[in-house]
Order: C-alpha cells, then structure tokens, then sequence
C-alpha cells in the first residue's frame, strides 16, 4: 500500500553550496578544537551561508541526546560523561574566529543531576572572559523543569536566553513528546523573564498545526513575557522523522511576522530557512536600545 504523497519541495528552499575560503577555516578551527555544533548535527540548511560568515552555534555537552523528539536530526542514545574542557574549548574557538556575537546550545541531558546547567555557565563565563566584547545567547533545553538549574545559567551573564517552543501545544503529540512538556517550556521562558534575561523563542511549522493554533502559541509565548521569535519551516531530516505536511510560502511566513509583532514581540525573524540561531545577532541588536 502506497504512503502518503509528499509535497514537492519548493524552489524558495533551495540553498547553495559551500565554496568560500571562510567556510572551511571555520570547519577546520572546529575539528582542531574537538567542537560539535547544532549546524552539522542538526543538518541546518544554512550552514554554507554561517560558516561563511564565521558564524557557528556550539553544541556542548557531547553529541548524544537523553530524549527521543521526532523532528530532531541529532544523535540519539546514552551519551558519555561531559567533558570539563568544553568551555575553554568554546572560548578559544569564539576567539580565533573573532566572534562577537556566540550563540552556544546543548542536547539534552537528563541523565545529568542539573541537566548540564553548570556546563553552560562556564562555558558563558569562559566566552566572556577570553573576548569581553561579545555577547553570548545560550539555546536552552527544559532542564526538567528545574528552576535553580536555569537561575544558575541566567546568573552567568548571558545576553540572550532562547528555549524553544518547537510546536503548537496540539503539536506535541507528533513529534513524540509529552503534552505536559508545552507548558513546562513555556514556564521556563516565564522564569527566565522573571529573574531579568532576555528572552527568546523558536518554533517549526510544517507539522500538521492549523492557523488557530499558530495564533494560540504565538499569544501564549507573549503571555510569558517572550521578547524574541524564530519562526521556520520544518524540513523532514530521514525517512524516520514525521513528514512535511506542507510548505509555507515565503509570503505567509512573512504574515506570520507581522501577526506576531502586532502581539507585542520584540523582534521576529520568520522564512522558510529561518532557525533557532540564524542571524542571532541582527535579532537581538534590532531589539535592544540603540542597537547595543
């Protein structure tokens, strides 16, 4: 029995390849330092055009994630111990790349006592001290919901802190997590805006979701304080990963945008190619006073 038929996908997703000189530094400063980073594992289609940029979000504690998400592309399993090196290995890497603006991520860790919440503070420390000049956003995970473990990050000093979303809340069920973790997510970033950070937020679309749900998740991140939005489309990683429902035109993504800034976000950056950490940098600087 034949399965169902896929959308053709458009020709707004297509993306190039990497060419430039500035892409393979960036490659081989990374290999030499032993770094992982969200753009490999996670397969994002924009990595030609970040790395040309000398742009790169780390990926530390390890590449192995603890959880089973549906949509996700990274490695999955019982990941080693993390390794204490991690932050200083970050910080020289951010360094030689000359990097003002760092964007630093995880897998999940919930074979950790704090979810690996120590890890990311000094790593953030670490960044800041070897180039005081940059500013460092830090993509979360969940931290099971523990409120010292993400205090512990936000008393390090980053200038931006992102947990995504993912998905509308109905959203959950497909890419195999618990309908509870929605509303632990949205705590997080409630948390997090509580204790001063600046706070951010991710979400896919191409999961099944209606335009009622859209608007729902949009309100109830601006119902905790959300200050900043990635908007995406979601692209099926294997054959294992649930399948594009459909793609959104660059056109809707772009109502998206206005839908959400009308709701009181800060800034939003919504499109096709569009990822939790792309162009990181022009979103937080068109959001905060005078471009600082």
């Amino acid at each position: 029995m034949d399965g169902p038929v896929r959308p053709p996908k458009p020709s707004w997703l297509k993306v190039r390849l990497p060419a430039h000189g500035s892409f393979f530094e960036v490659a081989k400063i990374l290999e030499k330092k032993h770094l992982h980073t969200i753009c490999q594992s996670a397969k994002c289609p924009n990595i030609a055009e970040c790395w040309t940029a000398k742009t790169a979000t780390f990926l530390i504690l390890g590449d192995t994630c603890t959880r089973q998400c549906g949509f996700c592309a990274v490695k999955k399993g019982a990941p080693v111990g993390p390794s204490g090196e991690e932050p200083a290995q970050v910080a020289e890497a951010v360094a030689c790349l000359g990097l003002d603006y760092a964007v630093v991520t995880s897998v999940t860790r919930d074979d950790l006592p704090d979810g690996g919440a120590s890890l990311f503070a000094q790593t953030i420390r670490a960044i800041k001290e070897r180039r005081p000049q940059a500013k460092v956003e830090v993509l979360v995970p969940d931290f099971q919901g523990s409120k010292e473990a993400l205090a512990a990050v936000i008393a390090s000093g980053p200038d931006v802190l992102n947990h995504n979303l993912e998905t509308t809340e109905p959203g959950y069920s497909r890419i195999n997590r618990p309908l509870g973790n929605y509303r632990r997510s949205l705590g997080v970033l409630e948390t997090a805006k509580k204790l001063g950070a600046l706070t951010k937020s991710g979400l896919m679309v191409g999961l099944g979701e209606t335009g009622p749900e859209i608007e729902k998740t949009l309100s109830d991140l601006r119902m905790v304080g959300c200050d900043l939005l990635t908007i995406g489309q979601y692209l099926q990683p294997s054959r294992q990963n649930p399948p594009v429902s459909r793609y959104y035109t660059p056109e809707e993504f772009e109502a998206m945008r206005a839908l959400a800034l009308a709701l009181g976000f800060r800034d939003v950056a919504a499109g096709p190619l569009v990822r939790s950490s792309y162009q990181a940098h022009i979103l937080f600087h068109s959001s905060t006073p005078g471009g600082a």
